[in-house]
């Protein structure tokens, strides 16, 4: 029977289970928290990231859910310096050009307050004069460093980031796995209900 783990990843540790700097500067990888053989990450989060990582056996389904093809959406809580204006959000969500690529259209809005989120270690640079803002932002790519590089093609840095669900969509279907009841570093398997829904992706 295939594995489905859900990860919440910490600040600072690699999306893989292998490190290939020299020893003298190992960082943290998967295999420090996660002691399951032959399971793959789904995607990745960079090393900065936090978030929802899931990881799964299953080869079949990993492609199906890692292709961009596919449009599966990942939803994230981002802090960014400064507060953005209407103008700034739109922008985003319409997409836009970033290096040698358009971004899709995306789902983003302004939280109404902070996220209750664990402290993160380390703590992201405080600058008394300059406020912050949490968006969340719905993509359906997960190209690299995506959502780093559009906040800042609008003028608003990303500070902190943090996955919080990845969508499961088949026609008009989405469910969605989220990190609730996870703390950073834990992991657990699928209930079954989460099982149904990853395996119904590859119903014929």
């Amino acid at each position: 029977m295939y594995r489905y783990l859900l990860f919440y990843k910490p600040y600072g540790v690699l999306c893989q289970f292998s490190d290939d700097r020299s020893e003298q500067t190992q960082r943290s990888t998967l295999k420090d928290y996660i002691p399951v053989p032959d399971v793959y990450s789904v995607g990745r989060l960079d090393y900065d990231s936090e978030g929802l990582l899931l990881l799964t056996d299953n080869g079949r389904l990993q492609h199906r859910l890692s292709h961009r093809k596919f449009a599966h959406p990942r939803t994230y809580w981002t802090q960014v310096e400064r507060i953005p204006d209407e103008t700034a959000l739109d922008r985003l969500r319409e997409g836009i050009k970033i290096q040698d690529y358009q971004t899709r259209r995306a789902i983003v809005t302004k939280l109404p307050q902070e996220p209750d989120l664990p402290l993160r270690d380390p703590p992201i640079r405080y600058r008394k004069n300059v406020p912050t803002c949490w968006l969340e932002m719905t993509l359906t790519e997960g190209r690299n460093r995506q959502v780093r590089r559009m906040t800042a093609a609008v003028g608003y840095p990303t500070l902190r980031l943090v996955r919080v669900a990845i969508g499961i969509q088949k026609g008009r279907e989405i469910a969605r796995l989220c990190l609730d009841g996870l703390a950073p570093g834990e992991w657990r398997d699928a209930t079954t209900t989460e099982r149904q829904i990853l395996e119904k992706l590859l119903d014929k």
